[in-house]
């Protein structure tokens, strides 16, 4: 019995191991909605907005490393999507989108919302193509699949209106299956770098969210190298706060006194991170990055020794191989004393009192009421450096806009993930202006009924911008807001809605919002507070 072009692709999604797609109902994808709806294997998602889609599918792509779907129709539909793609291609989280578009026989005449969709998303596709023909299904969705796994990447289908409903004589298949073995390194051949190594005086460790699986044994060769450990905001959490010679994370929002420490280092290894901040760079060391995609290392900072590989096989190598390494103990001093400042530091910020309240108090408040493995779902802005200057990670996964950097991404990030890992718990942490690019979809969570709890950093302001112009001796305009009553809005979409007055506990209202079943808000007003490594 034949199927329909709509049956098959739900059919081939399920072979990728699909179990939502993100979306907007349009008459171009009416077809795909109609399969949808008659078969219980994939869940429609349902959303307010396009961008929000896309970024859904970016966070859960990103949180599970498996391809991750969203679907609009065609014109504003798919435009509205391309934010949130702009974040998974920037990130490389493999997401496909399938679109809608004009029925065969309109497509390139004046057809009423008709684009050439893949001129529309050829600088986010690694991947895009349009299906011309009712059996060729299997074959694209294949292609598409291979290219988003394979590079980490955005793939696109657009599929004209008329398609979905025809029959097809294409049959669903599973992808072929692909052994991923380890690079076949040895010591011989990382001779050369092992010998940078042992001659260092003053090494240091940069690590990024691809050094995860390796973490343990980068804290061993850090101790026998006496190397300080920094991590980029994609590498945070990956190392408990206790250990030995780690100084935190780097660049805005990162310990303040490690950048002086970095740019004195002669030599300097970076694990699965792609980039560093501009004014952090050491300044004549030699730089040796370990990366699965060194290509993209190799666009981002000059590069002495690029090893493509992963880390949790080649660290163990350059362990060995500095095994008779003797540290430079004045180095390892300096690291130490650079770590327990800025933990002193650390701790007396978050203990600022007053009202509004200030940034770092709300970050201490989180730390010590999130689960240990709960995931954080952070918005960009004011938010984000706060975060990460002054939150403390245990064993939670943090979520966030990496290189793209969009404002909004943070409360569809948390709906994604709490679908995604329905038993962990999830706090969207966003700032006023985040958090207002998204409002809608407070139903979204209400509709679907997804346990959530959003914490808002309610300043009245765009801050991070705020603070930018003040820096720059600039004259302040757009960035002071007129915000709703952001707990009773949460009310009126069906949510529970907290508010922190002067003098209430604050923690005490976080624990109550986050063990409340179903969506909580809790709006918090927080000081409009200079960030203190913030630049023009």
């Amino acid at each position: 019995m034949k199927k329909t072009v709509a049956e098959v692709i739900l059919k081939q999604l399920s072979y990728y191991g699909v179990k939502r797609i993100y979306g907007v109902t349009g008459d171009a994808i009416i077809g795909l909605l109609d399969a949808i709806a008659k078969q219980d294997e994939i869940e429609f998602i349902s959303v307010r907005h396009e961008s929000v889609a896309a970024f859904m599918a970016s966070a859960e792509a990103k949180l599970t490393g498996k391809i991750a779907v969203c679907t609009a129709t065609m014109g504003p539909g798919a435009t509205n999507l391309l934010n949130g793609l702009g974040d998974a291609y920037s990130d490389k989280a493999p997401v496909l989108v399938i679109t809608g578009q004009a029925p065969t026989d309109k497509i390139g005449t004046d057809f009423q919302q008709y684009v050439d969709q893949q001129e529309l998303f050829r600088p986010f596709a690694a991947y895009s193509a349009n299906l011309a023909s009712e059996n060729a299904v299997v074959d694209i969705m294949q292609k598409a699949a291979q290219v988003s796994l394979q590079q980490r990447a955005v793939s696109h289908i657009s599929i004209p209106k008329d398609l979905f409903k025809m029959e097809t004589t294409a049959e669903a298949k599973p992808l072929p299956t692909v052994l991923k073995g380890t690079f076949s390194f040895d010591v011989q051949e990382l001779e050369e770098v092992i010998s940078v190594m042992n001659n260092a005086k003053k090494p240091m460790i940069l690590a990024g969210a691809g050094a995860e699986k390796a973490a343990p044994t980068i804290v061993q060769l850090a101790k026998q190298w006496g190397a300080g450990i920094l991590y980029s905001l994609g590498g945070k959490g990956i190392f408990p706060n206790s250990t030995e010679h780690l100084l935190q994370g780097i660049g805005e929002g990162g310990n303040p006194y490690a950048k002086n420490v970095f740019k004195e280092a002669d030599v300097v290894l970076v694990a699965g991170a792609t980039w560093w901040p501009d004014g952090y760079v050491p300044e004549n060391a030699k730089i040796i990055v370990i990366d699965l995609h060194i290509e993209n290392a190799n666009r981002r900072m000059t590069i002495d020794f690029g090893i493509k590989g992963d880390t949790q096989q080649i660290i163990p190598l350059l362990l060995k191989g500095i095994a008779d390494h003797m540290p430079n103990n004045e180095w390892v001093e300096l690291i130490n004393q650079t770590k327990e400042k800025w933990e002193n530091d650390n701790e007396s910020e978050g203990l600022v009192n007053g009202f509004p309240v200030h940034p770092s108090r709300i970050v201490r408040a989180l730390e010590r009421v999130v689960e240990e493995d709960a995931i954080i779902a952070l918005d960009t802005g004011n938010v984000t450096v706060w975060m990460n200057r002054n939150f403390r990670q245990s064993n939670q996964k943090i979520l966030f806009s990496g290189y793209w950097r969009s404002m909004g991404f943070g409360l569809p990030a948390a709906l994604a993930a709490k679908l995604t890992c329905p038993h962990k718990q999830v706090v969207a942490v966003v700032g006023d202006g985040g958090i207002q690019m998204t409002l809608a979809d407070l139903l979204t969570a209400s509709q679907h009924k997804i346990d959530i709890t959003v914490v808002v950093f309610n300043n009245g302001s765009l801050q991070m911008e705020n603070d930018k112009i003040q820096a720059g001796g600039d004259e302040e305009e757009g960035t002071q807001m007129l915000n709703p009553n952001f707990a009773n809005l949460a009310l009126a979409c069906g949510w529970r809605g907290y508010q922190i007055e002067e003098g209430q506990e604050m923690e005490m209202i976080l624990e109550e919002a986050i063990r409340i079943k179903g969506p909580t808000l809790v709006d918090i007003f927080t000081e409009q507070a200079f960030f203190p490594e913030t630049e023009a």
